[in-house]
């Protein structure tokens, strides 16, 4: 049966269908292997059948995707300003303008970006009219009452389109202002407004209290203390006066009052807010209200500062007779990849709905505030695996083992006989000469392709393998008879290191990288130093493996003492020197 050319559609118009950067399809195709076959086209140039891709779109859960088709991954905007060419996204952090080609895949948002699309995600579909708004229409509203540069305002216009109007509030004028360029660039033409000063202490979205059908919120994390003020009578204190500490609370009283019934919030709050003993009644009283649905613990470092634990509280204003649904905590504090997190509605949906012990459970209110109001889910939800005493005993011999092998495997390199002095040459004469080839990040790797990454990552070579997908921002194509290229990567690195990134992306532009150099050698030298690389990245690979084995065999072996699974009794011969056993002895 001839297959109807009409059906057909290229990767780049799956890019727009689903309103995600070129990279992710290719991502997709490698990551998924249900993701439908190519039917006709070249190897080069694929294409596809339009109706498998809508149904596998709708199957993964990123059919939400296709109602604001035309966007990036990045909740970074399209502009049309007189200075960037069309095509061209705005980046406040450096006020410059990047290329289309700087679209970017889930691996490669910071991660303040991937916790805003994960935020957004969480809203109902109620939170948007049906149909778009006319600019003269009253269409619902979310809120961000500390919105920064926008980032997650930006989110939820990528979702909703303008079927929402947007408003926020940031204390800082600068990053106030480049939150007013981006909504001011939005590709979805959203009616949107931005007001500078301190949301706490003089509140200009109060025209929306009890009003917004949204509200989403990432409070300063580096600000915990809010300004000890007389705000007794105010009324968003509605479950309790925060105190000076509990400013993450203050702002969670400040999101749910804006709120008009069925409304919905999503805060971002540190650990200590979940059970700060200073905070227990206000948590007490969210939690006896009905208010607190939610609780998710997310992976560490995914909130915009460095290294910092981020739990989502998710509220909800009831409407009518009081609620007493129990609250769902989540823990996906253990997900080794904070991509991994939903960042789809229908993902959540699909998540939450097959419960899983070791992930969610709704717990009674009563519970919550039997145990001091206290809300980790981590609490509540069941531990992952219960390892046993024999279990931990066989998994520690055998890191013994593998420490001991390695130890005696750690390479010891001799002192050449005289300094090497060398000439150099740039990748840019070598891509000149037909030495290798320097290519978009949408090409598709090949196993000894050179990988350049983003976010300061170093190069590496490509090996065929889904850890290839992660942040490409150039791909070198190597003639390996005539280079090395491991012998280029770490050379590379070594010269990348001295130049200064600007862009967003965190990495070299094309011209930056042909401006690079390397050693001039013969192929035989360039090897010995490739096949010495290799042997260190392979034993750094290792090494980094057993640390993450190991630091899981000493969480688990804590959590076997705190539960009396295991004994605190251990052979002391093991973990002390004999020479120096009588140091310290106590006659």
């Amino acid at each position: 049966m001839p297959i109807d050319e009409h059906d057909q559609i290229t990767a780049a118009a799956i890019a727009r269908l689903a309103g995600v950067g070129r990279a992710a399809v290719s991502n997709w195709r490698r990551r998924y292997p249900e993701f439908p076959e190519p039917t006709g086209g070249s190897p080069t140039s694929p294409t596809f059948s339009r109706s498998e891709v809508e149904a596998w779109l709708k199957a993964t859960g990123k059919a939400d995707q296709l109602a604001t088709a035309g966007r990036t991954e990045t909740g970074t905007q399209r502009i049309s300003e007189p200075e960037g060419p069309s095509g061209s996204w705005y980046d406040p952090a450096t006020d410059a303008v990047i290329p289309e080609e700087a679209e970017r895949a889930i691996a490669d948002l910071t991660a303040g970006q991937l916790l805003a699309r994960v935020m957004a995600s969480l809203l109902p579909r109620s939170t948007a009219a049906a149909q778009p708004v006319d600019a003269d229409g009253e269409a619902p509203t979310v809120l961000d009452p500390a919105c920064s540069e926008a980032t997650l305002l930006m989110a939820v216009a990528d979702r909703f389109g303008s079927r929402i109007r947007l408003a926020g509030q940031e204390i800082d004028e600068e990053a106030a202002s480049a939150a007013a360029v981006n909504l001011r660039s939005d590709a979805h033409d959203v009616l949107r407004e931005i007001y500078t000063g301190d949301s706490l202490l003089d509140n200009q979205l109060s025209q929306y209290l009890g009003m917004a059908a949204a509200v989403v919120c990432e409070p300063p994390f580096d600000r915990p203390q809010w300004p000890s003020v007389e705000l007794t009578t105010d009324p968003r204190w509605e479950f309790g006066i925060p105190a000076p500490r509990d400013g993450e609370l203050a702002w969670v009283q400040h999101c749910y009052a804006h709120l008009r019934p069925r409304g919905v919030a999503v805060v971002a709050v540190s650990p200590r807010t979940c059970v700060q003993p200073s905070g227990e009644q206000i948590r007490g009283a969210l939690v006896r209200s009905g208010a607190l649905r939610d609780v998710i613990a997310l992976p560490k470092g995914m909130g915009s500062l460095p290294d910092t634990d981020v739990y989502l509280w998710v509220l909800q204003r009831p409407y009518g007779a009081q609620d007493h649904t129990a609250v769902r905590m989540v823990d996906l504090s253990g997900l080794g990849d904070a991509a991994d997190v939903p960042h789809e509605f229908a993902a959540w949906e699909r998540l939450l709905g097959h419960t899983d012990p070791t992930i969610s459970r709704a717990v009674p209110r009563l519970e919550l505030l039997d145990s001091d109001a206290n809300l980790l889910p981590s609490r509540y939800v069941k531990a992952r695996s219960e390892a046993s005493a024999e279990d931990l005993a066989g998994v520690t011999g055998r890191l013994e083992t593998l420490y001991a092998r390695i130890g005696r495997g750690l390479p010891r390199f001799g002192a050449p006989a005289a300094k090497p002095r060398y000439s150099y040459v740039t990748l840019g004469e070598l891509e000149r000469a037909g030495a290798l080839t320097i290519q978009s990040r949408d090409a598709t790797p090949r196993p000894g392709d050179l990988l350049v990454r983003t976010l300061g990552r170093p190069p590496v070579v490509a090996t065929g393998t889904t850890a290839d997908d992660t942040g490409i921002a150039q791909v070198v194509e190597i003639d390996e008879t005539r280079l090395d290229a491991h012998f280029v990567a770490t050379f590379l690195r070594a010269d990348a290191n001295a130049l200064p990134v600007a862009n967003t992306l965190g990495a070299l532009s094309r011209e930056d990288l042909r401006r690079c150099r390397i050693p001039r050698l013969l192929l035989a030298d360039q090897r010995r130093y490739g096949d010495a690389f290799r042997h260190l990245q392979e034993l750094q690979d290792a090494l980094n493996a057993l640390a993450t084995v190991s630091t899981n065999v000493i969480a688990q072996t804590i959590h076997g003492l705190t539960t009396g699974a295991l004994a605190p009794d251990f052979p002391r011969s093991t973990t002390v020197d004999h020479a120096d056993a009588s140091d310290g002895e106590t006659r």
